[in-house]
C-alpha cells in the first residue's frame, strides 16, 4: 500500500489510475532508490507515509529491503509502525535488525504494546528480549505480564498524568506541560490522593476553562468510570462503547489508580474478538494472526478437530434414519421431503443462536434473561414455522398428496420450532459453564438440529401414516 496525494480528478468513479499508483509506485520506487542507495531520497519518500501504510509496505518487498526501509525510519515512526505488525512480522523483523537497534525499538514502545508482543513471541525469544530492556522498563512489563492473559491489566499503559485535588489549575497546566510529552495521551487528567487512589477523571478542557487560580477539587464531580486490571479486556470494550469514552482508568482492588486502557489498544482488542467469534462461528479453532502467514499443518490443526466432531455426531442422524426403514420403505415420497425439513430446522436454529451468542458478547442480554428470551423466542419460532409449514404443504399435496403433506406440514411447525429453541438455549447453556458462548457454532447446531428434525420427522410419519 502507499499514500498519495490527493487528487479530486483522479479519483473519480471509472478512473483507475489512483489505485494503480497505490498497489505499484512504492515498492518500485524504495527497490530503485535502495539499488541507487539514495538513502535521502528514501528517507524523503517515507516521511510522506503514515504508519499503518508503511508497516503494509514493509511486508510488500524483500528482507533485505524491508530491514533498509525500518533502519531509515524515525525512532517515533519505527516504533509506531512495528506495533502495528502482526506477532509473527514483529519476530520476522526483530531478527532482521542489530541487538542495539532491537534495544532502542524496545525502549520506543509504548509498556501496553511491549507487553503485547513479548506474550505472543515463543519464550525463549521473549527471555532473549527481556535482557535487553533497561531496569526500569523490565520492572514495567512484567509488571503488566503479570495480569491474566487476556486482562484489562495487559492493555494498559502506567504512562498517563495524575494531578491532586489540593492544586490550583495553574499548578495543573504547569505539570501537564512537564509531563505531558512522556504520557500516552494528555486528554484526560486524574485526580489522586496522597496513596493514589483515584477520585475523579476529568476532561483537561474543564482545566483550561478554569480561572487559574481555582482547586482541583472545586471542579471535580466524583463521577467517572474505572476498571479493575483482573477484569476481562472484552469488558473495556463494552464500557468505552457504552460510555463513548477515548480512555479509561484502571485500578486496583483498593482503587489505587495503576494505569489507563486507550481507545486504540481497545479496538484491536474489538478486532481480535470479532475475529475469533466469526472463527468459533464456523467450527474453526480462534487463528491468531493472519491467514495468509499460517502455515498448512496449523490450519489443518484448526479445522479437523470439529470436523470430526461433528461426523460422528452426525452418525446420529443416520442411525435414526436407519431406525425407520419400514417407514420409508412403504412411503419413499417422504425421502423427498426430508433435506428440506432438516435443513429448515439447522437454518432457524441458526438463526436464533447468532442473534443470542451477539446479544450475550455486547452485553445487550444476561444469563438471568433466559427464561424471559426463551419465551419470546417460542412465540416468534412458533410463528415462523406455522408460516413455512403453509408454505411447504403446497409443495406436499402436488408432489406425495395431502397425506403426506400434512405430515410434512406438522413436521415443519414442529422442527423449526425446536431447531429455534435449541439456537437460543444453548448459548446461555454454554455461558452457565464458563465456555465462550460463541462456540455454540452454525454446525453444531445445524447436527443438534438435524437429530432432532430426523427423530420428529419419521416419529410423526410412522404415528399417522403407519409402517
Amino acid at each position: 500500500m502507499a499514500f498519495a496525494k490527493y487528487d479530486p480528478a483522479n479519483f473519480g468513479p471509472n478512473n483507475r489510475l489512483a489505485e494503480n499508483l497505490m498497489q505499484t509506485l512504492p515498492i518500485t520506487q524504495a527497490h530503485d532508490l535502495i539499488a541507487q542507495k539514495d538513502w535521502n531520497a528514501l528517507r524523503t519518500m517515507l516521511a510522506r507515509f503514515p504508519a499503518p501504510e508503511i508497516s503494509e509496505l514493509l511486508f510488500e518487498v524483500d528482507p533485505t529491503a524491508r530491514a533498509v526501509l525500518f533502519r531509515l525510519l524515525p525512532r517515533e515512526t519505527a516504533s509506531e509502525v512495528f506495533a502495528l505488525l502482526e506477532g509473527e512480522e514483529q519476530n520476522k523483523l526483530l531478527k532482521e535488525l542489530t541487538q542495539e537497534e532491537t534495544r532502542a525499538l524496545l525502549a520506543d514502545l509504548s509498556p501496553d504494546d511491549r507487553a503485547l508482543l513479548f506474550e505472543e513471541l515463543p519464550g525463549p525469544v521473549t527471555q532473549k528480549l527481556l535482557n535487553l530492556l533497561s531496569p526500569e522498563d523490565l520492572q514495567e512489563t512484567r509488571h503488566l505480564l503479570g495480569y491474566p492473559p487476556e486482562s484489562v491489566g495487559r492493555l494498559m499503559t502506567p504512562d498517563y498524568i495524575a494531578v491532586r485535588p489540593e492544586w490550583t489549575i495553574a499548578q495543573v497546566l504547569e505539570h501537564v506541560r512537564a509531563k505531558g510529552r512522556d504520557s500516552e495521551t494528555a486528554d484526560v487528567l486524574y485526580v489522586v490522593d496522597s496513596s493514589w487512589k483515584l477520585l475523579d477523571a476529568l476532561d483537561l478542557r474543564r482545566f483550561i476553562l478554569a480561572p487559574l487560580d481555582t482547586r482541583v477539587e472545586e471542579i471535580m464531580d466524583m463521577q467517572f468510570i474505572a476498571l479493575q486490571a483482573t477484569e476481562d479486556r472484552e469488558e473495556a470494550v463494552r464500557m468505552m462503547d457504552r460510555y463513548g469514552l477515548a480512555v479509561l482508568p484502571v485500578v486496583d482492588t483498593t482503587g489505587t489508580l495503576i494505569g489507563i486502557v486507550t481507545f486504540d489498544d481497545v479496538l484491536h482488542v474489538a478486532q481480535a474478538e470479532a475475529t475469533e467469534d466469526f472463527h468459533k462461528g464456523a467450527a474453526i479453532t480462534p487463528l491468531r494472526g493472519r491467514y495468509t502467514e499460517a502455515r498448512f499443518a496449523l490450519l489443518y490443526r484448526k479445522r479437523i478437530g470439529w470436523l470430526l466432531a461433528l461426523v460422528f455426531m452426525n452418525i446420529f442422524s443416520g442411525a435414526a434414519i436407519a431406525s425407520f426403514e419400514e417407514t420409508i420403505a412403504a412411503n419413499v415420497a417422504l425421502v423427498f421431503f426430508l433435506p428440506l425439513l432438516i435443513d429448515s430446522s439447522g437454518n432457524a436454529g441458526s438463526q436464533a443462536s447468532t442473534l443470542m451468542v451477539r446479544a450475550l458478547a455486547v452485553g445487550h442480554v444476561h444469563l438471568g434473561d433466559w427464561w424471559r428470551l426463551l419465551r419470546k423466542e417460542l412465540f416468534i419460532a412458533v410463528t415462523l414455522g406455522l408460516t413455512m409449514a403453509a408454505a411447504v404443504s403446497i409443495v406436499g399435496i402436488f408432489r406425495a398428496g395431502p397425506e403426506i403433506a400434512l405430515v410434512v406440514a406438522l413436521t415443519m411447525a414442529l422442527v423449526v420450532t425446536v431447531g429455534s429453541l435449541i439456537g437460543t438455549l444453548l448459548p446461555f447453556l454454554l455461558s452457565r459453564l464458563k465456555l465462550d458462548p460463541a462456540t455454540a457454532s452454525a454446525p453444531l447446531i445445524t447436527s443438534l438440529s438435524d437429530i432432532s428434525g430426523v427423530l420428529i420427522y419419521l416419529s410423526l410419519a410412522t404415528a399417522m401414516l403407519g409402517g
